[in-house]
């Protein structure tokens, strides 16, 4: 490998950038039947197969699949120092922390793109790309995430956010 990154940050994110794009092709599969799946409560159980339903419903903006599939006590560690950041342990928390940060980027927070899903055992990598624009002139946020989730019985029940960029996020959220 060349250009080996120096810093911590840079470093977790190329190793698992490396191993996603080395996996990505036995863990690649397809996200809208999982969602189709999902919604007549069928869903196929593999965490590859829940992690893409989840996300693809998030960048549909349907919300009864994501409710479907957090665990109500689900662990989710959002990263920073951002009034958003920290532990919520709950899926109300979750989503709570998800409409006010809807609400405070005017509704332009999206999930722009899921760049690839790769498993090991219970647990899913996600590499995605979240974009949105505060109006006024309040800045543009436009970053790559690393969500790891932790799957047990049909259900994700902690997700662990890495951000390619908090300097990024922390700015764009504020206090």
């Amino acid at each position: 490998m060349k250009n080996i990154p120096t810093t911590t940050a840079s470093l977790t994110i190329a190793l698992v950038v490396t191993v996603m794009t080395s996996n990505q092709s036995t863990a690649q599969t397809t996200a809208q039947p999982a969602v189709q799946q999902a919604s007549a409560g069928t869903l196929d159980n593999s965490p590859a197969q829940l992690a893409k339903a989840f996300l693809t419903a998030v960048q549909q903006g349907d919300h009864t699949v994501p409710k479907a599939l957090l665990h109500p006590n689900v662990k989710w560690h959002q990263p920073g120092k951002h009034r958003f950041a920290g532990l919520k342990v709950s899926s109300a928390a979750v989503f709570q922390m998800v409409g006010a940060m809807s609400e405070a980027s005017t509704k332009t927070l999206r999930l722009a793109e899921v760049k690839s899903i790769t498993v090991h055992g219970n647990q899913v990598a996600c590499l995605i790309n979240w974009k949105a624009v505060m109006e006024g002139g309040g800045g543009v946020l436009d970053v790559d995430n690393i969500d790891v989730y932790t799957i047990q019985d049909g259900k994700i029940v902690e997700a662990r956010i890495f951000s390619a960029d908090l300097a990024q996020e922390d700015n764009f959220w504020g206090w």
